[in-house]
């Protein structure tokens, strides 16, 4: 019998899958495109329809439809496979299995949260009251699946002990809290409130954020989940499962603050939208747990992006924050101007053209700060000498986290037109304040690695957890003939024994989710040459990319040593370095043939 995997494959070609993704140009028989996974102007990412496969002979991105997916959408194994599943229209029915993983069984403690929070929002007048007075419609409440617990302490802790789940699972998803009093046992963390289920790129349900519907000037407005095995507020942004289609066709996403502005906006036929409400953006493009972040995905769909927040000065000092991350990870940046005092929601729903028209004119942030600079000038009558500190604040970061000198230079002529300084003095303090902030890099250098490659962490995780799931499962299988645990002294011998011994640690824990995952990915019939062939492309994939991973260490270390002017024979060291880990890289891919 097939396994899932096989009959999505089956459906689902791996060109079909990724020129969803990207734009991918034919060459012969294979195709190619630049890499979503790393910047380059000159395309090196191919994929082979004959083999099933992509491969960048740039970063060294390599995989299947599965890995693809995984890679582009930040999602697991499991996330993967169900949304190929539901687009190839397959449903996922496994032959039983010995034992679910933690983290499936999680999966389905929030599914049945949301479907007792939606069933609770259906008897509950004033929450429904309060949903249409915000002016949702019954088929958007349907589609974010919107719901409402009443301000009861156990309802749903009870329910779900009703369906089997224990203390410690429940508290796990972040759905009950244990009282102080210990005799108290547990009770629940939402409690009257009307719910929004955060969903993952798949559609899975990893966390809520809920809104009080009766406000005691005790409780929070909103309360949102804790992070969980399942959900980490910086890799994940709220509507990004309904919003990615359109993020891609538009090329252009629009980030908002909260639900209400990201579901009213979505109602008004402006679904490239996404929220930071009950997530956080990151200032990287993974995170220490090597998932791409929130932004990361984003940046993947399109580099380009509106920032439309509050007007009020917490708004605004949050859009700031938020533009200086998105310039840093490459972005196009620009700023939407909301009138004084209103939201997106309010403009959604006094007005849906005048909610278009905002974003029609959103500015890139630079101008944005450089009439806001003006603005504050005119507002408090300021001498035109506070000009150029006013500037120096406001202004400059953003210009230095732009990429290009055209670019700049644009800007600087900007700030000339509107201030009348002159553009050499601006170019001028543009060079101290960067010459400012190289010194300030001196004095506290950088400790962790700047990786420029996205792939290169995210891939490596994903090969480990390939290779050590199917040793689990052969273990588990008893397949004599197979030494694993001479492969598992060739993992050591590539990886070196701290390095191992780090995969193994962080390995050990997710055990049955990974046998899972092999057993639905390799199915129960595969064959042993099939398993020792998977092994030693596994194997090749794990010295080339623990090799990449050293080569971005040593090339960040390179770049910093330059930085701050090191000597000349620290120099070299490194550089000959760098040279015998991409002779080693360009060795293995002599190897592969794509």
């Amino acid at each position: 019998m097939s396994t899932p995997v096989e009959k999505i494959k089956e459906r689902l070609t791996i060109e079909e899958v990724v020129s969803s993704y990207v734009k991918l140009e034919g060459v012969g028989k294979n195709f190619k495109a630049r890499c979503p996974f790393h910047n380059e102007k000159t395309a090196s990412f191919y994929v082979s329809p004959d083999r099933n496969s992509y491969y960048c002979f740039g970063c060294g991105a390599k995989g299947d439809i599965f890995s693809f997916v995984e890679q582009f959408e930040g999602l697991d194994f499991m996330g993967a496979l169900r949304l190929l599943a539901d687009r190839a229209g397959i449903p996922l029915v496994f032959e039983k299995t010995e034992t679910k993983s933690e983290k499936e069984r999680l999966y389905m403690i929030m599914e049945e949260a949301t479907k007792f929070f939606e069933n609770g929002l259906e008897k509950a007048g004033p929450a429904q009251e309060y949903v249409k007075k915000r002016g949702l419609t019954a088929e958007t409440v349907k589609n974010f699946r919107v719901g409402y617990i009443p301000a009861d302490w156990r309802l749903l802790y009870f329910h779900l002990k009703e369906k089997k789940y224990t203390d410690e699972e429940v508290e796990k998803a972040g759905l009950a809290k244990k009282a102080d009093d210990v005799s108290k046992g547990y009770y629940d963390r939402f409690r009257g409130r009307v719910m929004f289920p955060i969903m993952d790129s798949s559609g899975r349900v990893i966390a809520f954020s809920g809104r009080i519907l009766i406000d005691d000037d005790k409780s929070a407005k909103y309360l949102n989940s804790p992070d969980t095995m399942l959900y980490n507020k910086s890799t994940v942004l709220y509507g990004i499962d309904k919003a990615k289609q359109d993020i891609r066709s538009k090329n252009y996403t629009i980030m908002v603050e909260g639900q209400m502005d990201l579901v009213l906006s979505h109602q008004a036929g402006i679904r490239n939208t996404v929220a930071v409400s009950g997530t956080a953006l990151a200032d990287s493009l993974t995170s220490k747990e090597n998932v791409v972040n929130n932004l990361g995905i984003v940046r993947r769909l399109s580099p380009n992006i509106i920032l439309a927040f509050d007007s009020d000065p917490a708004g605004r000092k949050a859009a700031m924050r938020s533009a200086g991350i998105a310039l840093s990870l490459g972005m196009d940046v620009k700023i939407a101007d909301l009138p004084d005092g209103k939201d997106p929601a309010d403009l959604v729903l006094t007005n849906p053209e005048e909610w278009k028209n905002v974003l029609r004119k959103a500015k890139p942030v630079v101008e944005f700060q450089i009439d806001a600079v003006m603005r504050e000038v005119s507002a408090k009558k300021l001498d035109s000498r506070k000009i150029p500190p006013l500037l120096r604040e406001k202004v400059f970061p953003f210009i230095l986290s732009l990429g290009g000198a055209m670019e700049r230079s644009l800007f600087i002529k900007m700030i000339h037109e509107r201030t009348g300084l002159s553009e050499e003095s601006v170019r001028q303090d543009l060079t101290n304040e960067n010459k400012r902030l190289i010194s300030q890099d001196r004095q506290t250098p950088q400790s962790n690695a700047i990786v420029s490659d996205i792939a290169t962490v995210t891939r490596l995780e994903h090969i480990t957890r390939k290779l050590f799931g199917l040793l689990a499962y052969l273990d588990q299988e008893q397949m004599k003939n197979i030494d694993t645990e001479g492969i598992r002294a060739s993992i050591k011998h590539i990886a070196g024994g701290e390095r191992y011994d780090n995969l193994i640690r962080g390995i050990e824990s997710l055990k049955n989710e990974l046998i899972l995952e092999a057993e639905i990915y390799f199915g129960k019939n595969i064959q042993e040459k099939e398993i020792k062939s998977h092994i030693d492309e596994l194997l090749l994939n794990l010295e080339e990319d623990i090799i990449r991973e050293d080569l971005s260490i040593a090339m960040s270390q390179l770049h910093q040593a330059e930085k701050i002017k090191s000597s000349d024979e620290e120099k070299n060291d490194l550089m000959k370095k760098c040279q015998v880990l991409a002779l080693r890289i360009s060795e293995i891919s002599k190897k592969r043939k794509l």
